[in-house]
């Protein structure tokens, strides 16, 4: 288990201040999660207050001892009520702040109503934004962690390769699959921001199961074991000249590389065999046409008109109906990070440091899914990959 440096947090804060700077904020209160890893390097309940300038202030409820341990910020304080934040901040100098940001995408509104209490005179705006411009661009900490959660990935690639077998459930193949990753140091979680969005290692299923659509905002969905959690694996047996599609989120001391593979126990049917091929073609295409100053949604139609070109249009990115408007997804600590290479995202450009997989598959309706997946990342020296496992399609037998 590795501590988040002291040197890294601080940087981070910096960046976020420099942020707010732009929009005239006294305060930004961060409370989620993912949020709380990246700035304070723990997820132990509470609350993490970042001013304009100075230090910030970590005030935790649950546990402050464990907190102080794994954070390397200066100020780990404990406290028991959001009614102590004012005096804890009259403590350390702080003025009453008079435009306050908070994390709006994914605060519960009663959460929200407490705070503005405390601060009925202050002006409350979404944070958001600011927090996941700041998250998006990698340092070389975090791009190191990505690299082992890529070698994790490619470990769960080989351990597939070895133990897929005609008869066997797709359940059983995610639940070997999961195994291996898990005592390869996964977490056993994978973080998502969206609202009501969940996933659970991977998505791992076979045959016609890989083109069952979900409530999920993914391309592939899968039956699953039930109807509360219906998607990924579920209990259909794998069979010769299908797909087998192992999706799967690797993770590493919090941080994540996503990549997708695709078996088959013998031939595929000529028509998904040239499907994979031209999701091969669509991810060369976007390996040499994306540029740092270029929008996000640039990339995104020059790829989705290629594969209409190819004839696609009812079935990239979803059967018909079900398509999700985005190919790539930025991620590190979750996997809806910035940026989104997706429809409309026009006037956001890619950035040196920035993290993404992109994932081109397209989907037949009873017949079955096929597709690529890769995490890259826009180094100095322009784009690199993370992932590594061959990309050639698995045919046992």
């Amino acid at each position: 288990m590795r501590l988040t440096p002291a040197i890294e947090l601080e940087y981070r804060c910096s960046k976020l201040q420099e942020q707010m700077a732009l929009e005239s904020l006294d305060a930004i209160i961060i409370i989620q999660n993912a949020d709380l890893f990246y700035f304070t390097g723990t997820v132990q309940s509470g609350n993490l207050y970042v001013p304009a300038s100075g230090q910030p202030l970590f005030m935790v409820r649950k546990d402050a001892l464990r907190a102080r341990m794994e954070s390397g910020l200066r100020e780990v304080i404990p406290f028991n009520s959001m009614k102590d934040i004012p005096t804890i901040l009259d403590k350390y100098g702080y003025d009453s702040p008079k435009t306050i940001g908070m994390e709006l995408d994914v605060l519960p509104v009663n959460f929200f109503e407490r705070y503005r209490s405390l601060y009925p005179n202050a002006q409350f705006s979404d944070a958001t934004p600011l927090i996941r411009k700041v998250r998006m661009i990698k340092s070389h900490y975090e791009i190191h962690l990505m690299k082992d959660a890529a070698d994790q990935v490619d470990r769960v690639y080989r351990r597939a390769k070895e133990i897929i077998r005609a008869g066997m459930t797709d359940l059983e193949l995610a639940a070997e699959l999961e195994y291996s990753a898990r005592k390869d140091g996964h977490q056993g979680f994978v973080r998502m921001r969206g609202f009501n969005s969940e996933l659970f290692y991977a998505q791992i299923f076979s045959g016609t199961d890989t083109a069952v659509p979900s409530y999920s905002d993914t391309p592939l969905g899968g039956l699953g074991l039930n109807t509360s959690f219906g998607q990924g694996a579920g209990l259909k047996q794998i069979e010769a000249h299908e797909p087998v599609i192992v999706d799967f989120g690797g993770c590493v001391d919090g941080y994540l590389s996503d990549q997708t593979r695709v078996f088959s126990i013998g031939k595929l049917s000529d028509k998904l065999q040239k499907a994979y091929n031209d999701m091969r073609e669509i991810q060369e295409l976007m390996t040499r046409t994306i540029e740092i100053g270029m929008s996000w949604g640039y990339l995104y139609d020059i790829c989705l008109k290629r594969a209409v070109e190819m004839g696609y249009a009812d079935s990239f990115m979803g059967g018909k109906g079900s398509q999700v408007s985005f190919i790539g997804h930025g991620l590190g600590i979750e996997i809806d990070e910035y940026p989104f290479i997706a429809r409309g995202f026009n006037q956001m450009l890619f950035e040196t440091g920035m993290a993404f997989a992109f994932e081109p598959k397209v989907v037949f309706p009873g017949e079955g899914a096929i597709g690529i997946e890769n995490t890259y990342y826009l180094s100095l020296e322009g784009l690199k990959l993370l992932t590594y496992s061959s990309d050639e399609l698995v045919i046992l037998n």
